[in-house]
């Protein structure tokens, strides 16, 4: 099983993109969940979704607290969130950042074996003139851990946005796919 966390800041759709990830594995022939955490429910304040993926039904119903993988929305959530609080050894974390790898891993607590970085807030501001990162990032999940396609990241957020609305999230989506770099730690 596949356990993702998913850290953002309200109004940035951490939410969706558990949601939209869990649609996309699905579309995949997979088992899953998505479920939000919330504690100050308000906009701007730190939330936190989940995402697991199986190939066999889940029945655990709990929060996840050793992910397997963790997706960063929001930058400034690394100087105030550890973010790799019960990552596994080994584990994958997926940043939205302009900055190097280099100041990324001063910032994160423990060493992940994977990590990967894209500025998923510009492709967000070229693509749909708003800084919201949630389906750009999905791309740099879908590109750095293979366990969904782009195709079908892509198709689950084209049923959750309709039109040209869901063409370009789309979009935003397969230029984070392109933009990732992603390191091996």
């Amino acid at each position: 099983m596949m356990e993702i966390r998913f850290h953002g800041r309200g109004g940035q759709g951490a939410v969706t993109a558990a949601n939209i990830l869990a649609s996309a594995a699905f579309k995949e022939g997979k088992y899953v969940q998505a479920f939000p955490f919330f504690g100050v429910e308000r906009r701007g304040a730190p939330v936190t979704a989940f995402t697991r993926i199986d190939e066999k039904q889940i029945r655990i119903k709990t929060q996840i607290y050793e992910p397997d993988i963790v997706v960063v929305l929001d930058p400034s959530l690394l100087d105030t969130v550890d973010v790799t609080a019960g990552l596994k050894d080994g584990g994958v974390v997926i940043i939205n950042t302009e900055k190097s790898r280099e100041e990324v891993l001063e910032k994160l607590k423990k060493k992940p074996g994977r990590l990967a970085l894209v500025d998923a807030t510009g492709i967000a501001l070229e693509v749909l003139g708003l800084p919201i990162t949630n389906t750009a990032i999905l791309g740099a999940v879908a590109k750095t851990t293979g366990i969904v396609s782009l195709e079908h990241v892509q198709t689950a957020i084209k049923d959750v946005f309709s039109g040209n609305l869901g063409e370009k999230n789309a979009k935003a989506a397969a230029e984070a796919f392109e933009k990732t770099t992603v390191y091996e730690l």
